[in-house]
């Protein structure tokens, strides 16, 4: 009986791998291992046989390359019609993708064809052997997402597909480049286009990079609704400078127009793991703790006692963020005098 597989779809724009290709790769190594399975990527571009390499360093046992000069840019239809075509012929228990602007359009495509299970945006993943509706079923995924507007934590499972796939954002999953990584195995997929691919052409393509890295920031002052007002941001903004850190905000503060949504933490924002994160009159909803719960040090600043984000914090004052904010800033800057 042949062992079960985890399939990485590695994203990748002008050669560059997306780096939740490779944090999805740590935790594909990870359901693997848990099932005692293989851990595959799938890398579809062109020139990109240094990507597929490079995955090697992630726990990778075998890559599949489909390289070709038509491949350059993505585009829906060949890229589905390639992973369609894989999937159909090996049938691999898991397929994951980036909850990227790419990944979200490929992964539902592909699921349809394949009449696979799919969950859009998890924050977990993990296998396990789950009984349902009296009928035992072994090695399912679990995914694990917030549900119903946050208010819970859902964990769902597709039992009758054998293809279950899953999308998650950045910065969820933990990052582990191997110090032994395995020999290289490498299988060139030829690329045969259709008349169906020219349906769609790329001219010209124009990106702009985002100037605000959350993801690189040690210290991270995050504003919530409770602050108030646009205004009341600028002592985070005050806090953030004198401290070395990044301003960030949570969903319920970038809907109200306090911050701009590039900064936005949480399940539909980015995920952080600094050393320091200051939760300043934020309440702690399970969407904005699914993405900064996993910081070094949480601080958390709110005249709620019972707020939510105090059950996760390791230091926690009641009070006004405005009476307490001005007293980081004086005590800091009289530390360093």
């Amino acid at each position: 009986m042949s062992k079960p597989q985890v399939w990485v779809f590695i994203e990748q724009r002008s050669g560059k791998a997306a780096d939740v290709s490779f944090e999805l790769l740590s935790k594909g190594r990870k359901l693997a291992d848990s099932m005692g399975g293989i851990l595959k990527s799938i890398v579809i571009g062109h020139n990109v046989k240094d990507i597929a390499v490079e995955t090697f360093n992630y726990g990778v046992e075998e890559s599949y390359l489909i390289d070709s000069p038509e491949l350059f840019y993505y585009r829906t239809l060949p890229y589905s019609r390639i992973l369609d075509d894989l999937i159909h012929k090996e049938v691999p228990r898991i397929v994951l993708f980036g909850a990227t602007v790419i990944g979200r359009d490929l992964a539902p495509h592909v699921a349809s064809s394949t009449k696979s299970g799919l969950t859009a945006d998890c924050t977990d993943l993990k296998i396990s052997d789950v009984t349902y509706l009296n009928k035992p079923f072994k090695n399912l995924l679990l995914q694990i997402r917030p549900a119903f507007g946050g208010n819970i934590i859902a964990t769902i499972i597709t039992p009758d597909v054998p293809v279950q796939m899953a999308t998650v954002r950045e910065g969820v999953m933990e990052m582990h480049r191997f110090d032994k990584p395995n020999e290289i195995k490498i299988k060139e997929i030829p690329f045969k286009p259709t008349k169906m691919d020219d349906v769609l052409k790329v001219i010209e393509q124009h990106r702009e990079e985002s100037k605000v890295n959350l993801k690189g920031a040690p210290i991270i002052v995050a504003g919530g609704y409770g602050l108030g007002s646009k205004a009341n941001f600028n002592l985070l903004y005050e806090l953030a400078k004198a401290i070395g850190g990044e301003v960030a905000g949570s969903r319920a503060a970038v809907d109200a127009g306090f911050i701009t949504s590039e900064r936005q933490v949480g399940q539909t924002g980015v995920t952080v793991r600094p050393k320091l994160y200051i939760a300043v009159g934020i309440s702690g909803a399970i969407q904005h703790r699914a993405g900064m719960q996993e910081s070094n040090k949480i601080i958390a600043i709110n005249n709620d006692p019972e707020a939510p984000i105090f059950d996760i914090s390791h230091y926690g004052i009641v009070g006004d963020a405005m009476d307490i904010i001005p007293k980081f800033i004086e005590t800091y800057k009289h530390k360093l005098k």
